[in-house]
């Protein structure tokens, strides 16, 4: 079955790393109704030595209700718990929790600034910690309290980061080359030449014929410009 936070992810986008919060997150959260739990336990031990049948009905009841209010309580904790999913892809930062009613909350990669990480004794005792998600302006855009294998996190997070910025500064490929040297640009078409008047032709023509009288030209340059003069009438 796919979890709720794959369907979240764009086309090409790929988990990297999947986690929660530590198990002990659940401990602390559920030391209510295991408390219930366990007091309607010790009421009903209590209750066998009662002498008054009808003393004892009500105390089964209240025992029998708080029987049922603590391992609710304790089923809706722990089924939280495995609906979380924190997601580290190779674009963004996933935060789903929820078991009907989602909430998910992400954060793209090259957006973040920096993490800050938080790990007391038992933190670091049992490989979790609170992380703090920053943006370049140093304010915090998402946090995790009690995430398991924290450093773990953070490290790949970053690593995520960095190779995305690698891909962005990338420069573009050049032009393929041609017999491994670089193919000179095309030139650029020559426009025809205009057409010229017969006044025009003719005084091109005289002058083309003063240059060849002088020795100028010679009397064949004089022919070839004199047919690209009449081409152009």
């Amino acid at each position: 079955m796919t979890r709720y936070a794959d369907s979240l992810l764009s086309e090409g986008e790929e988990v990297v790393l999947r986690t929660r919060q530590h198990p002990l997150a659940t401990i602390i959260e559920a030391r209510w109704p295991w408390l219930l739990f366990i007091a309607s336990f010790a009421l009903l031990i209590f209750s066998q030595g009662m002498a008054d049948g009808q003393v004892r009905t009500v105390v089964g009841y209240v025992v029998l209700g708080g029987f049922v209010i603590s391992l609710l309580w304790l089923v809706k904790i722990y089924w939280t718990w495995l609906s979380q999913d924190y997601l580290i892809t190779n674009r963004r930062v996933v935060k789903v929790e929820g078991i009907i009613n989602k909430r998910s909350a992400d954060s793209s990669l090259e957006k973040i600034n920096d993490a800050v990480l938080t790990q007391d004794l038992w933190g670091r005792l049992f490989n979790y910690g609170d992380l703090d998600i920053l943006t370049a302006a140093d304010v915090a855009i998402d946090q995790y309290r009690m995430l398991n294998a924290a450093p773990r996190f953070k490290r790949e997070m970053l690593n995520q980061k960095h190779d995305l910025e690698g891909d962005y500064s990338r420069p573009m490929p050049s032009p393929p080359l041609r017999g491994g040297v670089a193919m000179p640009p095309p030139a650029a078409p020559v426009p025809p030449p205009r057409e010229m008047s017969a006044d025009e032709v003719t005084r091109a023509l005289a002058g083309l014929a003063d240059l060849r009288d002088r020795n100028a030209i010679s009397p064949e340059e004089f022919e070839a410009k004199k047919a690209q003069l009449l081409a152009r009438l």
